[in-house]
């Protein structure tokens, strides 16, 4: 059995309407889970967000030849 995930408390403010439907969605108990993996989600797309910056750095913008390329070989339903 590996080591126990270490965590730091933390105290947010958040509006009362989303805070009851936090509440509401993620159960009794959960919230702190529930906001971890909303936390991970936005981290992670903020990552991929930065990825793309840097390659529109180094390789500049899409095309909308090179965007219409990659639509025409995206599968369909």
């Amino acid at each position: 059995m590996g080591e126990p995930l270490r965590t730091d408390k933390m105290s947010i403010t958040v509006p009362a309407d989303v805070a009851a439907e936090l509440r509401a969605r993620a159960g009794h108990g959960n919230v702190s889970a529930y906001v971890t993996h909303a936390l991970i989600r936005q981290l992670e797309h903020d990552r991929l967000g930065d990825l793309v910056a840097e390659l529109r750095e180094i390789h500049g913008p899409v095309t909308e030849e090179e965007l219409a390329a990659a639509r025409a070989e995206w599968p369909t339903t």
